[in-house]
């Protein structure tokens, strides 16, 4: 006998074990693994259809956030812009304000300095006058000395007073 032809007993009892192995596998294991393996793929199937579902979803809420963070900036730049006008408009005011106000002032130094300059003038006239009859008194009692040189004088006088009537 050789070891690599089997002997028919061999084979017989080979051939029975072998079909009751797949007998038993097909009646009992392979409904079990059958419907585990389907559980598996029904469960893989459900897993992706949610996978794909929460995609979506992720996908669409990132358009919205897109579209909330486009909007705020919109609205930023907006902000922005009108902050930006009341600024200058403010500044514009400001600066109008401060220019009639220096108008005011300029123009009440004007008549302030216009006020002094009158008074000064009134002050050196007056002063002027005063001299001017101090000085003439001084000179007429210097000529005038004499009762024959008054009457001169007084005769003179009234003979002007009667040339520039006519």
């Amino acid at each position: 006998m050789s070891l690599l032809t089997p002997e028919p007993g061999l084979l017989f009892w080979m051939l029975v074990s072998f079909g009751i192995t797949v007998f038993v596998l097909a009646k009992f294991g392979f409904p079990a693994i059958l419907k585990s393996v389907e559980k598996r793929k029904n469960y893989i199937e459900e897993s992706l259809l949610a996978a794909r579902k929460a995609h979506e979803e992720l996908a669409g809420i990132k358009e919205t956030a897109e579209a909330i963070l486009a909007q705020a900036r919109k609205e930023q730049a907006d902000i922005l812009k009108e902050a930006a006008l009341k600024r200058e408009m403010m500044m514009e005011k400001a600066r109008e304000e401060a220019r009639l106000e220096s108008e005011k002032l300029v123009a009440s130094a004007r008549r302030q300095i216009g006020a002094e300059k009158e008074e000064a003038l009134r002050s050196i006239r007056n002063e002027a006058a005063t001299l001017s009859l101090t000085l003439a008194e001084r000179i007429l009692r210097e000529k005038l000395g004499t009762e024959q040189e008054q009457k001169k004088m007084i005769d003179r006088l009234f003979n002007e007073m009667d040339i520039s009537k006519s």
